[in-house]
């Protein structure tokens, strides 16, 4: 199938920590970075523009530092791409607000311009890159496989590309709950009152968000119609199974949110995780509902460390980071292109949660108008 889709520590709990750092945080941006050539990594759009990748490699050495923000080490196998960047080049990346949704990065971006704490490099929701860029705060930069990016999945001007992704699952306790769900449908059943939870908050996280968006598939709606899934959770509130505390693995583990509608590389990641506490973590990807999508990567316009923030987005998107997404149950944007040179990791491929058919995905303009169907809809289906 095509590559499909977008994080393990939920992304919707940092708002106010992100807000109060906004307001703290002070000092000027580094100087400039630039090659031996002269060449200036801020307005690099390849590694050809500085010279080449040795060139790029030694320009973020020197600048030594990369400045991320809500990137969870057990979200689709974080920890392993941030250890195994230091590790190739030396370079420390510090994780602000690893909990953090995808609005809170655009706004650390906007709040922060010019200072030498803004985050370099962003990984958002699709339909936040689209608004990122939209507000002009992201640079073109176009990696080394750019080109090997379905053109589906990138934008023309190369200021956001998807990187990983999946489908919406439904993940689930077997130990608290007798009989798991499958199905949007069966999620309305009495039996689950008070135990279904999203990732997060839909007009702010990315996952919940496509949370929302299967549920509408589910129940009549489109890419063009996410009400429908509004109405859904409406009624799974009403009849009291709907919880609004927000799912994370301390949550699972608690037993408050023993049913968690979220990416399936997470809840894939779950179970594994939760094996060695005695928890059975079961996940299925709900054939009334298919949803899939990726997240995208991104480089702030007026990233402090310019020529690290570009090394990152090589790495990413080399065959090395491709295969560590896959190994962390996510499907990699570059899938097919390395299947074909003989490059992707058979193995982890092989452990994918199983799905029938292949993708489609919203365009920019479909995003754009369910973005605004939630922002003005969700409260009111979920408070009445």
């Amino acid at each position: 199938m095509t590559p499909s889709l977008p994080r393990t520590a939920v992304r919707g709990a940092a708002l106010a920590a992100v807000a109060a750092l906004a307001l703290s945080a002070c000092g000027a941006a580094p100087e400039e970075s630039t090659t031996a050539n002269g060449k200036s990594a801020t307005t690099a759009t390849s590694a050809a523009d500085l010279g080449g990748m040795d060139a790029l490699v030694k320009a973020a050495k020197k600048e030594g530092k990369l400045n991320a923000i809500a990137l969870p080490r057990d979200w689709a196998n974080y920890g392993a791409l941030i250890d195994g960047f230091k590790k190739k080049y030396g370079i420390q990346i510090a994780v602000e607000s690893p909990d953090g949704a995808s609005q809170d990065e655009i706004n650390a971006v906007t709040s922060r311009k010019g200072q030498d704490r803004a985050p370099d490099v962003l990984d958002l929701g699709s339909s936040f890159a689209v608004s990122a860029a939209q507000q002009g705060l992201l640079a073109p930069y176009k990696v080394t496989s750019y080109d090997d990016i379905p053109s589906g999945q990138k934008d023309a001007q190369a200021r956001w590309y998807n990187d990983y992704g999946g489908y919406i699952s439904i993940g689930c306790d077997a130990k608290r709950v007798k009989t798991c769900p499958k199905t949007f449908a069966d999620l309305l059943k009495p039996q689950y009152k008070g135990q279904v939870a999203l990732n997060g908050n839909p007009t702010k996280s990315g996952s919940a968000f496509a949370g929302v968006w299967a549920a509408s598939l589910a129940n009549g709606g489109s890419f063009d119609d996410i009400q429908p899934g509004l109405d859904f959770f409406a009624k799974l509130r009403k009849n009291g199974n709907y919880t609004p505390v927000e799912s994370t693995p301390a949550t699972v583990e608690k037993g408050e949110t023993p049913i968690s509608i979220d990416w399936d590389y997470l809840n894939a990641g779950y179970a594994e995780e939760f094996k060695a506490k005695g928890l059975d973590w079961q996940v299925s990807v709900p054939g009334d509902g298919k949803f899939s999508q990726y997240y995208s990567q991104a480089i702030n316009k007026d990233a402090p460390h310019p020529a690290v923030a570009r090394l990152w987005q090589e790495y990413l998107y080399s065959a090395e980071g491709q295969n560590l997404w896959l190994k962390g149950f996510a499907r990699p944007v570059l899938m097919t292109a390395m299947e074909k040179a003989g490059t992707l990791d058979k193995t982890a491929a092989a452990a994918l949660p199983p799905v029938e058919g292949t993708p489609s995905f919203p365009t920019e303009a479909q995003q754009n108008k369910a973005k605004t169907g939630l922002a003005e809809g969700w409260g009111k289906a979920v408070s009445g």
